[in-house]
């Protein structure tokens, strides 16, 4: 699958780039590389972000709905109102994330270490 001439599929080197507004619903980017990547207002709902890399990147009002971003790094990701309902997170990495204002309903945090630092216990937001 290719989005704005970029390669996109599990274990894709993308950082730095820019696929804001794209359509990933349903993509497979298990294991990728999107470090300070610009992906605000992208539809992610269903995608495979398992052990990816988004660290710094912008999710900002980004659609997560029911995506598997178990054991991914979000470190320092700019989450502002994305939409996470019903995610998994499992083993995510949130330190130093910003989730202002973003619907994390029934997202599976098990396991997440949360923007302040501490390690999620429940199993649901």
């Amino acid at each position: 699958m290719q989005v704005n001439g970029l390669e996109i599929g599990p274990g894709a080197h993308l950082p730095n780039a820019d696929l804001s507004g794209a359509d990933l619903s349903n993509a497979n980017l298990s294991g990728a590389d999107l470090m300070h990547a610009n992906l605000r207002k992208t539809n992610l709902t269903h995608a495979n972000l398992t052990n990816a890399n988004l660290s710094n990147a912008n999710l900002a009002k980004a659609k997560l709905s029911k995506a598997q971003l178990t054991g991914a790094n979000l470190s320092k990701a700019h989450l502002h109102q994305a939409n996470l309902t019903n995610a998994h997170m499992s083993g995510a990495n949130l330190t130093g994330a910003d989730i202002t204002g973003a619907n994390m309903t029934g997202a599976d945090l098990s396991g997440a270490t949360m923007p302040d630092g501490k390690v999620h216990k429940k199993t649901h937001a």
